[in-house]
């Protein structure tokens, strides 16, 4: 699937949908799974459509065996050889901002400044 072009909620609900084929390929239910992975059972329903906090998506992967998907999920970005040399051996603690960029449109209500 292609995630550019969708909104934060299209990509949330479709990896919820991955989690729930990858539970349902291994024949667990929504309370095997809950029970297993030390969590609710409305937990897991949260995540399989697209709602939850990251320890709990860890929490399902592992129980899921997925954990090693979340290389190529994620990949470490490792440090460029000329930032390593700019920086003499030590890798950067902090974003300077300077190559900021427009963040892309998101389905999320704009915070109100009561």
């Amino acid at each position: 699937m292609e995630f550019h072009g969708k909104t934060d909620q299209q990509v949330l609900r479709a990896l919820g949908e991955r989690l729930r084929g990858h539970r349902l390929r291994r024949d667990i239910t929504q309370e095997q799974l809950a029970e297993r992975a030390g969590l609710s059972v409305s937990t897991i329903k949260g995540l399989e459509a697209g709602r939850g906090r990251l320890d709990s998506l860890v929490a399902v992967l592992r129980e899921l065996q997925q954990l090693d998907g979340l290389d190529a999920f994620l990949p470490d970005p490792g440090i460029s050889p000329l930032q390593l040399a700019e920086r003499r051996g030590k890798p950067r603690q902090r974003a300077s901002g300077g190559a900021a960029r427009p963040r892309p449109a998101t389905d999320k209500k704009p915070e109100s400044d009561w």
